[in-house]
């Protein structure tokens, strides 16, 4: 979740050295630093159930997944984020210390505070990464997920998934009850 901003410009360079002496993550867009706030229990849960099962699925292969600590820069000079889950399958990732610029999904956890940037301005710029082929929308107050997948033409389609549906993550090739996202999760609706 995004805060307020700092008020001090800094080049990507700084904003990187910074981050790294600071109690709390910050996403860098545009010279501006924003902080990131802690998420609810049911969001964390959703992000963790994922990033497991991912992780169990991707295990033995050239793809990695990573929670919500993995920064996903846009490009070498930002725009900066902490997606909940991300996932790699680039050989320029392995290395990666500072932040992934390679991935093909990206997962974010909606909030109610987020969800427009999240679906708006934060889309856009992710749709920048060149390896990008989904991006996945977690709704946390009820059972539903978007799926927004490159197709061969280019352009983004929306695929939605609701209650009782099995989901496909075409970029891993993974395959999932929804139920599996909400396990062990008190939905507020």
């Amino acid at each position: 979740m995004v805060a307020s901003p700092e008020q001090n410009y800094m080049t990507p360079k700084e904003y990187l050295e910074w981050e790294e002496r600071q109690e709390i993550k910050y996403e860098y867009i545009n010279g501006e630093v924003f902080a990131i706030t802690g998420g609810t229990i049911p969001h964390t849960t959703i992000a963790l159930n994922l990033a497991s099962a991912l992780k169990s699925h991707l295990r033995g292969g050239s793809c990695r997944a990573f929670m919500a600590d993995a920064r996903v820069g846009v490009t070498e000079n930002g725009p900066f984020h902490y997606p909940d889950v991300v996932v790699s399958c680039d050989e320029r990732d392995r290395q990666a210390i500072k932040f992934i610029q390679y991935p093909c999904l990206i997962v974010e956890v909606l909030s109610p505070s987020t969800e427009a940037y999240d679906r708006g301005g934060k889309f856009t710029q992710y749709r920048r990464i060149e390896t990008l082929q989904e991006y996945v929308l977690i709704d946390a107050q009820k059972i539903g997920l978007d799926c927004f997948r490159l197709n061969d033409r280019g352009l983004w389609e929306l695929h939605p998934y609701e209650q009782g549906d099995e989901v496909h993550l075409t970029s891993v090739d993974f395959r999932f009850p929804i139920s599996l996202l909400y396990e062990d999760v008190q939905l507020s609706i």
